[in-house]
């Protein structure tokens, strides 16, 4: 595995591939990796986004995953709960392969993207870290203006027209409920925005470069509640046009966020139901020690 240290600038725009001016700024039905050959020629079930399959990550001799299988759903929200150290943050990394820019890591087993395993041959990772993008638990704003954060990842894939520029940056901030907000200050640097309005910038940024999946690593884990409760309510939006899957270690969090929620443990997958499911009849006994506070 490579030993490259991701920039912030490629971490917000998920390491964005090219693409030809012109294009809408949010156009539906985005292709899948066609290049990917081999084992990545399995199918999935129609309404299966990503299906992980005996899943193992390795930092070193280290085991942070083990054995994971789970399926996640087309415009499903997931909500990966569990303790520090459970492989929450693993899991996400494994999905748009940014654990490939740490070194000495190694991963066995199957992950499959619209039916094409990630980690097969010939697979163009920058364009799946576009399809799968990730919000990460600090905002991650870029030392230039609101638009220009916006517009980063666009002008990178070759968009220059300014008016399709516009509609790009208009519509990232409408869909991440920041518009109202900045529409009137758009050139003012982004560092002037507040901690839960930054946060909602990098959502901006990930949305811009037409994602398929949302990936959020405790997004709100530095935030108010107020900021916090946006958040939140962004998500149920989110998931009516993409697939979003939430990390979190707070189970209230899990709770009111609702969805399936899977709990993760020691780089296990402990078990997976719906939020109603999972915080009043857990089927394993170390999820209800979890849930009502005795570790974590």
């Amino acid at each position: 595995m490579g030993n490259k240290v991701i920039s912030p600038g490629e971490a917000g725009v998920a390491q964005a591939g090219q693409a030809q001016d012109g294009q809408p700024g949010f156009s539906r039905g985005m292709v899948g990796i066609s290049n990917a050959r081999g084992a990545g020629t399995n199918q999935a079930p129609p309404d299966i986004k990503v299906s992980i399959r005996e899943l193992r990550f390795y930092y070193g001799k280290l085991e942070a995953l083990k054995g994971i299988t789970m399926d996640i759903r087309k415009n499903e929200l997931l909500t990966i709960m569990g303790p520090s150290g459970s492989g929450k943050t693993t899991l996400l990394r494994s999905l748009n392969r940014l654990g490939d820019l740490i070194a000495g890591t190694s991963v066995s087993g199957q992950v499959l993207v619209d039916g094409k395993d990630i980690y097969g041959p010939g697979v163009d990772v920058a364009e799946l870290r576009r399809r799968i993008g990730m919000v990460f638990a600090l905002p991650v704003v870029l030392p230039m203006s609101i638009y220009d954060n916006v517009a980063y990842g666009p002008r990178k894939r070759g968009i220059k027209r300014r008016a399709l520029l516009d509609e790009i940056v208009e519509q990232a901030l409408r869909a991440a409920i920041l518009w109202d907000e900045v529409k009137d200050r758009l050139r003012d640097h982004a560092g002037r925005l507040s901690g839960g309005q930054q946060q909602r910038l990098s959502i901006a940024r990930v949305l811009a470069v037409q994602p398929e999946i949302i990936m959020l690593d405790e997004p709100t884990s530095g935030l108010d509640p107020i900021s916090t409760l946006r958040i939140e309510e962004l998500l149920h939006e989110l998931v009516e046009r993409y697939t979003v899957i939430l990390v979190t270690h707070n189970p209230l969090q899990a709770a009111r966020v609702g969805g399936d929620v899977a709990f993760f443990l020691l780089g296990e997958l402990v078990e997976r139901a719906p939020a109603g499911v999972i915080f009043t009849s857990p089927r394993d006994k170390r999820t209800e020690d979890y849930i009502t506070g005795k570790f974590g």
